[in-house]
């Protein structure tokens, strides 16, 4: 019997089953792992570089094969996967491009002959990624780090085993040395021992709260750095004076992204009362009018959840919120795996939709009385990944979106993504470290001090 199987969400059939990684090899893949960081660590920039790039060609050249597989083992749309692959390429390319100048030695001006300090990689890194964005999860952590210097061992999401040996595939296939990237298919229940064997320096992890919790006491137990990246209750405010019709449009996509499923996908719309029964009507119109099939089709626009139970746990929160007083304006549907995209009016502290992270096509309305409450209340949240503001004061926006709400990014007007050159990541129960740009990169380097009298 298979150790673990990949299943289509869309029909339910079994797209192919896997052996689990075997744990008497662990000891000589992370000693493999450690060599091969050794050599690479030694190797110039611009030859890390040139091999990022052709990691990126590779991408390109696997596109439709790699997008067929997301597609196919997470339900998300096909053209959603082509974009998730495009993606993997450009940051692999952008950190080929700018690696060195934010990994440069920064001099010092203090009383030494010469002082100043330098980013020198930290060895093998542990990432443990999830299924909902099966390849950029990996790479928009794996293309900095490896660019740093560092090796990496991924312990992917089980129902996407098929994405994560694709990964692989197209490392070897760019050139990489077997050592400096190697799959793992683990169950959760086994990882403990990467992240506590010696020659794992540090973790990356991505996924719910309860499992982040999980991963850092165990990291910080072995004093290992950890990055955590959790969940999310993206709060989007459309103040008085929003572009109403721009506010809608954007709040809809956002929050129907990879079919809802999505940490920084908006998940509540916390609108001025004077524009509140508009917004809602105008999101119940945009949100009915999207086309829920089959993934693989081109002009799908929501595809399945990812699991059953995901679409049970989606269903339930509905139905809780509804019976706490939350009203149903649109959707509410459960058919196998599809959940319809739904628009909840009326929503308040208090009811999941409000309190909980809801990852499913499901938009929470709430009524703030003035824009000074609507930021209260979007602070109002144990996360604090993602936010966005709606105005046409571009200015008070963005000292709203700079001194008050309370996320690791905020983006006024228009909805939240995450982009190679902006530093990504959360506070709050969202997790903490960043990834992507600068200060992604240098996550996982030791910043050395270099002092000579």
């Amino acid at each position: 019997m298979a150790d673990f199987s990949s299943i289509n969400p869309f029909d339910g059939k079994k797209l192919a089953d896997y052996p689990a990684f075997p744990l008497d090899q662990l000891e000589s893949t992370l000693v493999a792992a450690d060599q091969a960081q050794k050599a690479w660590k030694r190797t110039a920039m611009s030859d890390r570089a040139r091999m990022l790039r052709q990691v990126a060609e590779q991408l390109r050249e696997q596109s439709e094969s790699l997008a067929t597989m997301a597609t196919r083992e997470m339900g998300k749309t096909l053209v959603s996967s082509r974009a998730e692959v495009e993606k993997c390429a450009w940051v692999c390319e952008h950190f080929a491009d700018h690696a060195a100048d934010m990994l440069a030695d920064a001099p010092v001006d203090a009383d030494y002959s010469k002082s100043y300090y330098s980013h020198q990689p930290l060895g093998v890194v542990l990432a443990i990624m999830p299924w909902n964005f099966p390849y950029w999860q990996a790479f928009r952590f794996m293309a900095p780090a490896l660019m740093a210097g560092n090796a990496v061992v991924l312990k992917h999401a089980s129902n996407v085993s098929g994405c994560a040996l694709a990964i692989e595939e197209v490392m070897r296939a760019a050139g990489l040395d077997d050592g400096l990237f190697r799959t793992l298919l683990m169950s959760s229940k086994n990882v403990s021992r990467v992240i506590e064997h010696p020659l794992v320096r540090a973790v990356t992890f991505t996924g719910s709260t309860e499992a982040g919790r999980s991963v850092a006491s165990q990291a910080g137990k072995a004093l290992k750095k950890s990055v955590l990246e959790l969940g999310g209750s993206d709060p989007y405010v459309v103040l008085s004076d929003a572009d109403l019709d721009l506010a809608v449009e954007q709040c809809c996509n956002s929050r129907l992204i990879n079919n809802g499923q999505s940490c920084i996908a908006a998940k509540r719309f916390i609108v001025h009362e004077s524009l509140y029964g508009e917004f809602a009507e105008g999101m119940k119109e945009a949100m009915s009018r999207k086309k829920s099939g089959d993934p693989m089709a081109e002009d799908t626009d929501v595809g399945p959840l990812a699991r059953p139970d995901l679409c049970d746990d989606v269903a339930a929160q509905v139905k809780e919120s509804i019976r706490l007083g939350a009203v149903l304006m649109c959707g509410g549907e459960r058919r196998d795996n599809f959940y319809s995209p739904t628009v909840l009016t009326e929503v308040r502290p208090g009811m999941p939709a409000f309190d909980e992270e809801v990852f499913g096509p499901v938009a929470a309305l709430i009524r703030a009385r003035s824009d000074e409450e609507a930021l209260v209340l979007a602070n109002q949240s144990e996360f604090g990944l993602g936010a966005a503001i709606f105005t046409r004061d571009a200015g008070k926006g963005e000292t709203m979106a700079r001194e008050r709400l309370e996320a690791g990014c905020v983006f006024v007007n228009g909805f939240v993504k995450s982009d190679p050159r902006l530093p990504f990541g959360g506070i709050k129960n969202s997790g903490y470290g960043r990834e992507l740009a600068a200060p992604g990169i240098r996550e996982f380097t030791n910043i050395k001090t270099v002092v000579v009298e």
